[in-house]
């Protein structure tokens, strides 16, 4: 699968060796990139050449209170990229690192330097927050961005029952340490007609938390779809991970007019668990994020949380375009800001390791393994929104962070750990816990209909499941996850990644090696295991496949509904947009 050759590179200043990596020749090794005036050098990292996948040494600097990527290819010159776009929120990331050791479940050998060797591999420092699985890469849609669904792909990837309940065995290897949620993805994973099979199986396989990602539209469209609702939330589905990019018709042209009709399938059906997944892209959804963020919390008896994914950006673009689409975390987080009045501001935003604390502690404090999150800090950041409607209709948020001082907890949490992890009986540190909470939060800042003292005493010590709705349903999460791609790829990222695809023939690999070199994983892997269309078409016939299956929609009709009417009627401003 994978060969390696070296050769001795002193007169161009670095040592060149090639690796043959799935049938494609990648060399090794490049120049160490030089700081310029006025930067500041934050790490050194190893990077690829978005041109030809060499692998090359890159640095990590501090520039115009802005964080780069910096890397040079002897073929193809210097590549330069966005990191961060605010170094001050970069810095307070990287204060939650957590030093983390590789997993101890693997399922491939390190035959090459990552991510050239996914699978996972012993390189790789984190066991499985959540793994992905590709149901299905037909579409009822054909977005002009999508380059992978079955029409454009030229065969139909749709691992059968057998082939994902052995997936869902070898993801449970991992257990307790990782490999207790799965995610349902496509294509359209709605499109599957055993999708409620699937979703019992991995629950009769010990998977704790399913979720489906999807854009819904079956759900509005279908006549059956508050059935076919039901049956997946009694089959053990837990969340909804929906496709919602804006509160206009011109950005969120994927389900825009359908939203309203999939909520009210979700009512019918008890479904209470969703989140809105926007992908960000500067320019085009930029000003839309804090009316995103309204539009939630509007929904809360449904919606539990928004997620942001700024874009990836893929294929070769010239620096001018991707300038124009870019958008990082800090961004993201300014945006919000300033579309919430500031009332969501940077000081409420912690990267994912934040919850490493956590995990430690109940594991030290009951004595079973958990499953710790030792993810890179740049790789995302989340925080928790007090919602409070009021009676004119607008809503007023207040982070958690402006009323309880988390870096503080967080430090005492860390001394408790310590002292169970010596032997002191968890009781008694447990009491102290409950005792000194009440000092970590502020009373006069703390929204007036809650006691989180209260809640957090019922949810951890009583394991009350009320106290947890009643958190859920007063508290919106906001969380923003940033997939790389080839011009900001730092592979101490893809080392580090929690999040993971399972494919046929057992291996687990990193979302950012599966979808950012496709050529190695994503479609080669799909395209193996798939079914040329002609060949698809014989077998399962002409109504599964291409135009048979597109949705076509009625703007007029929907727009005319009182639905639709009702679920935009605070979002005017923004239906005539663009």
């Amino acid at each position: 699968m994978t060969e390696t050759t070296g050769r001795s590179g002193l007169a161009k200043g670095f040592v060149e060796t090639s690796i043959t990596a799935f049938g494609r020749t990648v060399k090794i090794g490049g120049p160490i990139p030089k700081l310029k005036p006025g930067e500041k050098l934050l790490r050194k990292t190893q990077s690829l050449c978005p041109v030809c996948y060499r692998m090359l040494p890159a640095i990590i600097f501090e520039r115009d209170g802005k964080v780069w990527i910096r890397r040079v290819c002897p073929e193809h010159g210097e590549i330069e990229e966005i990191y961060w776009g605010d170094a001050e929120l970069y810095r307070k990331a990287l204060r939650w690192e957590v030093k983390s050791k590789p997993v101890k479940v693997t399922y491939t050998k390190a035959k090459a330097p990552c991510p050239f060797t996914c699978g996972l591999c012993p390189y790789h420092m984190t066991y499985t927050a959540l793994a992905n699985i590709v149901l299905t890469n037909r579409c009822d849609l054909s977005c002009w961005y999508c380059f992978f669904y079955a029409e454009k792909a030229g065969y139909v990837y749709e691992p059968s029952l057998e082939e994902l309940r052995e997936m869902i065995r070898n993801l449970r290897k991992q257990y307790p340490r990782g490999g207790l949620a799965v995610q349902l993805t496509g294509g359209e994973p709605t499109l599957r007609d055993d999708l409620v099979e699937i979703v019992k199986m991995i629950k009769e396989e010990g998977i704790r938390h399913i979720q489906l990602n999807t854009h819904g539209l079956r759900f509005a469209y279908d006549p059956n779809g508050v059935e076919l609702a039901k049956k997946l939330r009694e089959a053990g589905l837990n969340t909804v991970y929906l496709s919602f990019d804006g509160v206009s018709p011109s950005v969120n042209f994927k389900n825009h007019w359908e939203i309203p009709f999939i909520f009210d399938t979700f009512r019918k059906a008890g479904v209470t668990s969703v989140v809105l997944v926007p992908t960000v892209i500067k320019g085009w959804n930029t000003d839309e994020l804090g009316a995103i963020i309204v539009f939630a919390a509007k929904n809360m008896d449904i919606v539990r949380g928004v997620n942001f994914q700024p874009v990836s950006l893929t294929g070769q673009m010239p620096r001018s375009e991707r300038e124009e689409a870019r958008v990082t975390i800090p961004d993201v987080i300014k945006y919000v800001e300033e579309q919430t009045d500031g009332q969501i501001g940077k000081d409420a935003w912690y990267p994912v390791p934040v919850t490493y604390v956590i995990s430690e502690f109940i594991e030290a404090f009951t004595g079973e393994p958990k499953l710790h999150m030792p993810i890179h800090p740049a790789c995302g950041m989340a925080t928790y929104v007090h919602v409070k409607r009021e009676s004119d209709g607008t809503i007023e948020f207040t982070p958690i962070t402006k009323f309880i001082d988390v870096e503080g907890f967080f430090e005492y949490l860390k001394e408790k750990t310590e002292e169970l992890n010596k032997g002191k009986n968890r009781y008694v540190v447990g009491l102290k816990i409950l005792y000194n909470l009440r000092k970590f939060i502020d009373l006069e800042k703390q929204p007036k209909d809650i006691n989180l003292w209260k809640l957090i005493y019922n949810i951890f010590i009583k394991h009350n499941y009320k106290a947890l709705g009643e958190f859920h349903y007063k508290f919106l999460y906001i969380g923003m996850m940033h997939f790389m791609d080839l011009y900001n790829y730092d592979i101490q990222r893809v080392m580090r990644c929690g999040i993971h695809y399972l494919v046929p023939g057992g291996k687990v690999i990193p979302f950012c090696a599966f979808n950012v070199l496709p050529d190695l994983y994503r479609d080669r892997i799909q395209k193996e295991h798939g079914i040329p269309i002609k060949e698809w078409i014989k077998i399962k016939g002409i109504h599964t496949i291409g135009e048979a299956i597109k949705y076509k929609r009625d703007i007029k009709k929907l727009e005319s509904s009182e639905l639709y009417r009702k679920t935009y009627a605070d979002f005017r401003e923004w239906l005539n947009k663009r």
